[in-house]
């Protein structure tokens, strides 16, 4: 006798994006939808938090309506709801943490309190290459840089995370200094195109016995390099400047990422988050990862930013392991890779 699918409402409102999303199976996408906040908060140079949340108060039920419109399925055909309680913006996520809690509550659903970061990596089971546990995923964001190890489809463990700035907050802040619009990382890589990516020897921090990362001091490198040729009434190279220190970045990552590889004999990678749509980044640990007989996963770019597709799927291996949450699950913007 076939088992009976499963049908998971995925929601999330992390940070400027109101989403959600109806997944058959953990692997069949039957809606993705996405309300994105970037033109409005771009005039700011960043994610502006109260503004955010008023919108997602705005946009949640609308979305989640389309999503279910859009599967052409109701409520009431939801196995289950699955719903990003962190990390991010608190007023963010207590928009969708809200309307999940009250969405199951009125129609006797059960809920499921799902960590973005983990999301981000279970994007990876959509990318139509077979995945499976064990494998090595590095999560590179705008608020997190980390290495773990995903053992089976519900256990992780961390290896190594950033000590100071994420890659991606890295990125940000160097391209606002540069007077480029937000967000910033795309910016980055767009402006690399055209730039020479060994025209500057910025540092590159490795921390030499750790899997951690440190951004900060390589961000203050480009700084100081940028306001010495300004003091000097230099023109700034801004096209090498971004190549240099994109790749300065990505060294590092392939580095720890292959020292990872060969340490844990894990043969497969997922690359997760809002970086991870960076085409250098990819190609670049594409490369490394061949280096050490293993193979690279990412996701299609649009699961690469925060989506409810994710957060469905994540959700559907929790539904399968009975890990569901009761109406006190609150939001917790600082939440960490594998908590619960």
């Amino acid at each position: 006798m076939a088992e009976k699918d499963i049908y998971i409402l995925g929601i999330e409102s992390s940070c400027d994006e109101t989403a959600a999303s109806v997944v058959k199976n953990g692997s069949e996408v039957l809606s993705n939808i996405i309300s994105t906040q970037i033109s409005i908060h771009r005039k700011f140079g960043g994610v502006v938090p109260e503004i955010a949340s008023r919108k997602h108060i705005e946009n949640i039920m609308p979305v989640i309506d389309e999503a279910l419109g859009q599967a052409n399925l109701t409520i009431s055909d939801i196995d289950a709801i699955a719903v990003t309680y962190g990390p991010g913006l608190v007023g963010a996520l207590l928009v969708g943490l809200s309307a999940a809690k009250a969405l199951a509550f009125a129609n006797d659903k059960p809920l499921i309190g799902v960590n973005n970061l983990e999301g981000h990596v279970f994007a990876n089971f959509l990318s139509g290459e077979n995945l499976q546990p064990p494998f090595l995923a590095l999560v590179v964001s705008g608020g997190h840089t980390s290495l773990l190890t995903v053992e089976d489809y519900n256990t992780f463990k961390l290896l190594g995370q950033t000590r100071d700035d994420a890659a991606g907050e890295a990125f940000d802040k160097i391209a606002r200094y540069m007077g480029l619009q937000y967000p910033g990382g795309p910016e980055i890589e767009k402006l690399a195109l055209s730039g020479k990516k060994d025209a500057i020897d910025f540092p590159r921090p490795l921390l030499p016995g750790s899997y951690d990362f440190s951004f900060s001091g390589l961000k203050s490198a480009v700084i100081n390099y940028i306001h010495g040729l300004e003091q000097n009434d230099k023109e700034v190279p801004k096209a090498d400047v971004a190549a240099s220190f994109q790749a300065a970045i990505i060294e590092v990552l392939v580095k720890k990422s292959q020292l990872a590889l060969l340490e844990t004999g894990l043969k497969n990678i997922v690359l997760a988050g809002g970086v991870s749509a960076n085409k250098a980044l990819q190609d670049a640990l594409d490369i490394g990862a061949a280096e050490v007989g293993a193979r690279l996963v990412h996701p299609t770019p649009i699961l690469c930013t925060d989506n409810a597709v994710m957060i469905a799927a994540r959700g559907y291996y929790m539904y399968k392991n009975n890990e569901f949450s009761d109406y006190t699950l609150n939001a917790n913007p600082s939440l960490k890779l594998g908590a619960k």
